[in-house]
């Protein structure tokens, strides 16, 4: 009892004192300091929800303008091309699709069901640089024309949409192919609401598609001269595809002309 109290008194004697708590900020200056801070939240919170829909509406509505519009000049492009040029272009111009290099236009579709005036080029490969300017054309598979499977995607929301109205589409509706040298006339043969497959099922570029659980495909014959088109058959959904399976029913050969 003693020890402790000189203890004590030996503090006491070399001036050491108990430090008091520090201070808390008043009540009002904690309050402006918490609203200050959920204030600047709330910005950044605004500013990232102002981003999320300006990136939407990009998707939606800005890359169907750029998308379009890139559509129509190569369509004037190749149009132009085809139908008057000097003689030593038309012999550097490559003949036929097989001959375009990726990336390039080869092809013109129409499909009257969509409208007068509805015209999309086709591109050379299924890359997203082809598919936000018209249709992809996949590689592997055949020219139009030729037999085998002229396989095309295209989107269905979004840089510039052309295959948005293919839930439309019927057995009897024509896909009409125009390039350099014919215009190939296809017919559908199947209503595309009735097959849907994932991404991973490739059968149905096959040069002749044969579906593994025996449901829609095309006619079972060797040697047929098919087109293949495939999008999302969601519009806001890109895991699944929707596929319209049509043939070759008319070939018409153009007359080449020269500017001289």
């Amino acid at each position: 009892m003693s020890q402790d109290t000189g203890t004590t008194a030996a503090h006491a004697d070399q001036g050491e004192t108990e430090v008091p708590p520090a201070r808390k900020p008043p009540r009002g200056r904690r309050h402006r300091a918490s609203l200050g801070a959920a204030y600047w939240v709330g910005i950044v919170l605004v500013l990232g929800g102002l981003g999320m829909l300006g990136y939407v509406a990009w998707q939606f509505y800005g890359t169907n303008i750029v998308s379009k519009q890139a559509q129509e000049r190569l369509v004037e492009d190749l149009t132009e091309r085809w139908a008057v040029a000097p003689e030593a272009e038309i012999d550097r111009a490559p003949a036929e699709p097989a001959d375009v290099p990726l990336g390039d236009a080869s092809a013109l579709i129409r499909i009257p069901a969509f409208g007068d005036d509805y015209v999309v080029p086709v591109l050379e490969g299924i890359g997203d640089d082809e598919l936000s300017a018209g249709y992809g054309h996949f590689p592997d598979s055949a020219d139009p024309g030729q037999r085998g499977n002229y396989a095309l995607a295209a989107h269905r929301v979004t840089h510039g949409e052309p295959l948005r109205d293919m839930p439309e589409l019927r057995p009897g509706d024509e896909v009409i192919v125009e390039t350099r040298e014919a215009v190939y006339t296809y017919e559908l043969d199947t209503n595309p609401n009735d097959l849907i497959v994932t991404f991973e099922d490739i059968w149905v570029v096959d040069p002749l598609p044969t579906n593994p659980g025996g449901g829609v495909q095309p006619a079972q014959k060797p040697g047929q001269k098919l087109i293949t088109l495939t999008t999302c058959s969601e519009l806001f959904h890109t895991d699944n595809r929707m596929i319209a399976f049509g043939h070759l029913v008319e070939t018409e050969k153009k007359q080449a002309s020269t500017a001289g």
